[in-house]
């Protein structure tokens, strides 16, 4: 199982049992399927995720995040090795067509990599938002690290006077 660590810094729809999280998006981050459902920019950026909350959560918990890693290994094979396998399929059938039409090889091959490389990322694109939707390949708060503190728990210390001296 993958993990990372966060804050709740929101509830997630009423009914729904999720929680908005902000993490440090990892190098892990590019191939997980609910990447579309993370906000931020690249590795070691804010981001924001939206995760089932099966630990009960609350809003400024330090909590931990899961997913599975089947799951992480799936699409990661989706977004690394499938396009590239698509693209040596195109290759090869652009060849066979071009042996058989009596034209240039390579130039239709090119032409076939390039294509089937371009399908393979809208059919990416397709299983994505389908992935989206199965909670397997959502993250999952799994625990609760810290609890936010309560009104009862944070004191006022009295500032001395040297304190105040800084403070000038």
């Amino acid at each position: 199982m993958a993990t990372e660590e966060g804050i709740v810094f929101e509830m997630g729809t009423p009914g729904a049992g999720t929680a908005w999280v902000k993490t440090v998006r990892s190098s892990a981050c590019a191939a997980c399927a609910s990447r579309n459902a993370c906000h931020g920019d690249g590795p070691g950026e804010e981001m924001t995720v939206e995760a089932i909350n099966t630990a009960n959560a609350r809003v400024g918990d330090h909590i931990v995040l899961s997913i599975e890693t089947t799951s992480l290994l799936k699409a990661t094979f989706l977004l690394y090795v499938f396009p590239i396998l698509a693209m040596i399929v195109g290759g090869f059938l652009g060849q066979a067509v071009a042996v058989m039409r009596g034209v240039d090889p390579s130039g239709v091959a090119a032409l076939g990599g390039c294509l089937f490389f371009g399908l393979a990322f809208a059919a990416i694109r397709m299983a994505g938002r389908h992935l989206e939707k199965n909670t397997r390949y959502s993250p999952e708060i799994i625990k609760i690290r810290r609890p936010r503190p309560s009104a009862m728990d944070i004191k006022v210390l009295p500032q001395t006077e040297s304190q105040h001296a800084g403070a000038n």
